[in-house]
């Protein structure tokens, strides 16, 4: 049974409902994912080079020791900028259940949108806190395993690194403090992106409505919601450990999966 929000669609919009969904349409989701990406797999490279730049980076922080604490914010904060970078996935998708034509270019008719201002506007605003989340992560380490009154100390390996993570007091400080404030991250993307840019797209809602709308429908499924936010950073985890080439699969499937997860909890 569908909760219909009070929400002001904007000019020509309708009203948005908010649907109750469970965790077997969580899994459908991802299953029409699957199925768009194997039906257009040509728009990998889209979402995938996106990552691979950020794993390119973080390859060279592998290899200067003075970043190498950057490499599991990198990875994990993809999460943040997620539904923004696979913006032109949906619209494939979008396209794609509609019968339209959803050949490679067409992805990129996103510019397109009515809602286009918004759609950058909120983007760059999670790219902010993508960097925001950079920074808390390099700060919290500078107050468990660096100094905090200097220049961060590097480790001298990697080898160093994790052994001072798993094996020390201050490292498991570290690990605790660094994952429940990456929760709190995690936790504002998820209700601000999740349904936000899909509704923006389909709808041509402004901004304010569209996270409104992206909002309710978290608290209207807040443990299906933290599931799916789950779902999304073990499958992000899974896809980097191959030397991130897993990515090139996991993003667009999820990219996908974002808008059927929309069309489900949306009205």
């Amino acid at each position: 049974m569908a909760t219909t929000a009070t929400l002001d669609a904007g000019a020509g919009a309708p009203a948005a409902a908010i649907r109750k969904i469970s965790l077997h349409d969580l899994m459908d989701a991802l299953t029409k994912g699957i199925d768009d990406f194997k039906a257009k797999p040509s728009l990998a490279p889209f979402a995938a080079g996106v990552y691979l730049l950020a794993s390119f980076l973080a390859f060279m922080v592998v290899a200067n020791y003075d970043y190498i604490p950057l490499v599991f914010p990198v990875v994990s904060g993809a999460v943040l900028i997620g539904p923004f970078v696979t913006i032109a996935l949906c619209e494939v998708s979008r396209r794609r259940e509609r019968g339209l034509d959803y050949s490679l270019m067409t992805g990129y008719n996103f510019f397109n949108a009515p809602a286009i201002k918004d759609i950058l506007l909120l983007g760059l605003m999670m790219v902010g806190l993508f960097l925001f989340w950079l920074a808390t992560a390099m700060t919290i380490y500078s107050l468990t395993l660096g100094d905090a009154w200097r220049t961060p100390t590097a480790p001298e390996s990697m080898a160093a690194f994790v052994q001072q993570l798993l094996f020390t007091g201050k490292g498991w400080t570290m690990i605790i403090l660094g994952n429940l404030v990456g929760l709190l991250f995690a936790v504002v993307a998820l209700c601000v992106g999740t349904v936000s840019f899909p509704i923006m797209l389909d709808r041509g809602m402004n901004i304010g409505t569209a996270v409104q709308t992206s909002i309710a429908a978290v608290k209207e499924n807040p443990i299906t919601m933290a599931v799916w936010g789950l779902i999304v950073v073990v499958l992000l985890l899974a896809g980097a450990i191959p030397f991130f080439a897993g990515l090139a699969v996991v993003i667009p499937v999820l990219g996908h999966a974002t808008w059927h997860l929309y069309r489900k909890v949306v009205a």
